[in-house]
């Protein structure tokens, strides 16, 4: 029997579908560099919440490594660039091998781990990740160390490559904006992104879901009802392993350049349990919310700030409050807000008062 849709949940659909028509107009609708950055980095942090989501919301699972298997994609990708060269074969290579070893490592991780209770399962996977980054430091002659690497990607990402051209040999132009190898590069962030994350929509929505948050409600019921928890805990940890490895070869793509700031960085952690908390665990429409917010509130929140700092010239205090140096201050009262007036995350919250309803 299929559950009728709440209000709640139709409008939070309604603004996913309207935030997936933004990142699909974006070069078009925001014709800046920053603004394209900003775009191709939602559509790859959507991914990677989501795929933390997978855990954390859907399973209960606390893992602090998921930065670690992102990382594996990135200097995958990165390193077959750099050695092989910039081809579409060292792209597919290079992607294979970084989800290769971080499913090797996260069948280990799992089957080692996920018997002990959650919060030494969660110290386990932050020694994992730590470990990661400082091999990724140190091993200089492979991955770059701290300065990281920067390689080529293939010509059709090339900003000087001409997608289109018209009669006299200049690029073509749509509304302003150069149909050139930088917008190839940008749709193929946005391309691979949206197919990852209807594979993870339809696996949550399939009785694998279902069984997920069986799990996550009561684990001891699950076993006594004959579902093999160990191994459904194990598999979509694995799962979840492969979806960022493949989120940060298309990161890896887009950058080219990969480092551990950019790749294995604990603060990327932080942001990703940040994103799940706004937008709503459990749900993979609050992973898109999530990650749309925080990323905005990233680039462009001290933009704002200095706006309000010139418009309240005339008031005491208050320019000195809203300087743009405090920017971080003022995300972590925001973030203090949405916690406070939306329990279980943005999306969470407003469906379930729309079931209420």
């Amino acid at each position: 029997m299929t559950q009728t849709p709440t209000i709640g949940a139709l409008f939070i659909k309604a603004v996913v579908l309207l935030i997936a028509a933004g990142l699909l107009f974006a070069p078009f609708l925001f014709q800046d560099v920053r603004a394209l950055e900003v775009a191709a980095r939602i559509c790859v942090f959507i991914v990677l919440v989501a795929s933390y989501d997978l855990l954390i919301g859907y399973t209960g699972i606390v893992s602090f490594a998921h930065t670690m298997f992102f990382g594996f994609g990135a200097y995958g990708a990165a390193i077959a660039l750099k050695q092989i060269g910039n081809s579409w074969g060292a792209i597919t290579l290079g992607t294979l091998a970084g989800m290769a070893l971080s499913l090797v490592l996260a069948v280990a991780i799992g089957l080692l781990s996920l018997r002990v209770k959650a919060i030494f399962f969660a110290m386990i996977t932050l020694a994992a990740a730590s470990v990661a980054l400082v091999l990724a430091s140190q091993l200089n002659t492979i991955t770059g160390g701290e300065d990281g690497i920067t390689y080529r990607v293939p010509d059709l990402f090339k900003p000087s490559t001409k997608l289109f051209t018209d009669e006299a040999g200049k690029v073509v132009q749509i509304g302003g904006v150069k149909l050139n190898g930088k917008l190839a590069a940008y749709y193929f962030v946005f391309a691979t992104s949206l197919a990852l994350f209807i594979v993870m929509l339809r696996m949550v929505g399939s009785p694998l879901g279902t069984v997920l948050k069986a799990i996550r409600e009561n684990e001891a019921r699950a076993e006594a009802i004959g579902y093999r928890v160990v191994a459904y805990r194990t598999f979509v940890f694995c799962i979840a392993a492969l979806v960022a490895s493949i989120a940060g070869s298309i990161y890896a793509v887009w950058l080219k350049y990969t480092g551990p700031d950019t790749a294995l960085s604990f603060a990327i952690m932080i942001d990703i349990l940040l994103m799940v908390v706004i937008g709503g665990m459990g749900t993979m429409w609050g992973a898109v919310i999530g990650a749309v917010l925080m990323v905005m509130a990233q680039y462009y929140l001290r933009d704002l700030m200095s706006v309000a700092a010139e418009a309240t010239a005339g008031i005491p205090l208050l320019p000195h409050l809203l300087e743009p140096d405090r920017w971080l201050f003022w995300l972590g009262i925001i973030f203090i807000l949405l916690v406070y007036f939306f329990p279980k995350g943005i999306a969470g919250t407003i469906m379930d008062k729309g079931r209420r309803t």
